[in-house]
């Protein structure tokens, strides 16, 4: 029979690895901003309606883009998985994915129905906005949610 204070801290060991793997899963927070940023740069790239800027932007922002992605998947040291994040984790990032594509396209809309110039690259902003710093509000939710799940789980 192993000893209770030894199960304790075996078990306060799991809990502290679990805790440490679900934040070095993660997005940094510089993430946020720079996708925002990147978005912005494309959005009005097309919005210029002239070829060799559209290009430009294109080509910036997919190189932008997979250098993002290369870094943070570099660093990445592992990978949360799906049963960890659960339901829930998946209808919170849905839903703050929705409700952001809504602002921007909705504001679009309003904003081209107005006659103003540049209505897409304008909607977006709020879009980045909420990118920069809902991102990192919706990062640590998922981490919260996560680390409350019961060890071994299925919720």
């Amino acid at each position: 029979m192993i000893p209770a204070a030894d199960a304790e801290r075996a078990l306060a060991e799991v809990k502290a690895r679990r805790e440490q793997a679900v934040t070095g899963g993660l997005l940094p927070g510089w993430y946020w901003p720079a996708l925002g940023a990147l978005m912005l740069v494309f959005v009005a790239s097309i919005e210029s309606k002239t070829q060799w800027i559209i290009i430009a932007g294109s080509v910036f922002y997919a190189a932008a883009l997979g250098a993002l992605l290369t870094v943070i998947l570099g660093r990445a040291r592992l990978q949360v998985r799906n049963n960890l994040l659960g339901l829930r984790g998946g209808l919170t990032i849905a839903a703050f994915t929705l409700t952001l594509v809504a602002i921007g396209v909705g504001l679009g809309f309003l904003l081209d129905a107005q006659g103003l110039r540049w209505p897409a690259t304008i909607a977006c902003v709020p879009v980045a906005l909420g990118l920069t710093f809902g991102g990192p509000v919706l990062m640590q939710h998922l981490r919260r949610m996560m680390i409350s799940r019961p060890m071994g789980g299925e919720l």
